[in-house]
């Protein structure tokens, strides 16, 4: 019966290690359960996370061996010919670098005088050794950048840190395993067994935090937006092309001087004669509204009072 029982739940813990966790799993003392034993204390390490200065000279001393995982990000404006084409160059590029479109978006844009232009805008991952050749082909063909912002996120502590905690369950884990082979009764083996099933789902989150930290580190994501040629082209007046903040002081007084005479033909041609003919619908409104109040209330007569009767 012991045996039977035992290698019944060392199948169910070896399903639950092969899928992931669907719901957190309170630990034994939240349900009410005695625990077999306490969780290993974590590495001294995990204390310089959150440091600073010497904590982190202490830790950089205490890891040298770890290789540095840096998320870099890169944000990208550029002027182009055709926004179109180039979201096709872009992800064929992504794709021939090892790399990937993460989305793209493509729609309408209007220039200063009103004409629609198209704009693109897509996010690509390619490989972090590769970024600096990315961005050289992408800018290569560009006719003006407009914007380039690196940033750059250093996580190789909380990687170390989600190591060394994925070491302590591990171990954890184990030493219950050795200690459910020790156990007689159902309700210390269903202890043990809750407890491993606690360490199992820790393992499988702190295992997902740190592939997303591998993935990220390794693929670096450029956001790209791609400005039309035609949006920003110089303003020509009399021969003179105005550039920079000459072209937009002048577009603006061509705009202001478009509103007010777009203004002056609406007042002119729709909202005068819109309202003369709310007026007159009004009069003649009111016109009949008193000619059917005297039909149906007429007013009477005032008549002449009589002269009081002589007295005889």
């Amino acid at each position: 019966m012991k045996h039977t029982l035992l290698a019944i739940l060392m199948a169910l813990v070896l399903l639950t290690a092969c899928a992931s966790p669907k719901a957190a799993v309170p630990l034994p003392a939240e349900s009410g359960m005695q625990p077999i034993m306490e969780a290993p204390a974590a590495p001294e390490s995990r204390s310089f996370a959150s440091g600073g200065g010497a904590a982190d000279e202490a830790y950089s001393l205490q890891q040298p061996s770890q290789e540095r995982l840096v998320i870099q990000n890169v944000d990208l404006t550029i002027v182009v010919a055709d926004p179109k084409a180039k979201v096709d160059v872009v992800a064929a590029l992504a794709k021939s670098m090892g790399g990937f479109v993460v989305s793209s978006n493509i729609y309408q844009s209007y220039t200063d005088n009103g004409a629609p232009v198209p704009e693109a805008s897509m996010t690509i991952r390619v490989p972090a050794e590769r970024l600096e050749e990315a961005l050289t082909e992408i800018k290569s063909d560009a006719l003006e950048v407009r914007n380039e912002n690196r940033s750059g996120q250093d996580v190789t502590k909380e990687y170390v840190d989600l190591k060394s905690r994925l070491r302590t369950y591990e171990d954890a884990e184990e030493q219950l395993r050795t200690i459910l082979e020790e156990k007689t009764s159902p309700e210390e083996v269903l202890d043990v067994f809750n407890q491993m099933m606690y360490y199992r789902e820790q393992i499988e989150l702190i295992k997902g935090q740190m592939q997303y930290y591998e993935e990220a580190a390794a693929l670096s994501a450029i956001n790209l937006t791609f400005i039309a040629q035609e949006k920003v082209q110089p303003l020509e007046i009399g021969g003179w092309r105005l550039q920079g903040t000459a072209r937009d002081a002048v577009q603006a007084l061509i705009n202001f001087i478009q509103g007010f005479v777009r203004f002056l033909i609406w007042l002119v041609i729709a909202v005068i004669p819109i309202g003369l003919i709310i007026l007159v619908l009004l009069w003649v409104l009111w016109r009949l509204f008193r000619f059917v109040w005297r039909f149906l209330f007429p007013r009477r007569k005032a008549r002449p009072a009589e002269p009081p009767a002589e007295q005889k």
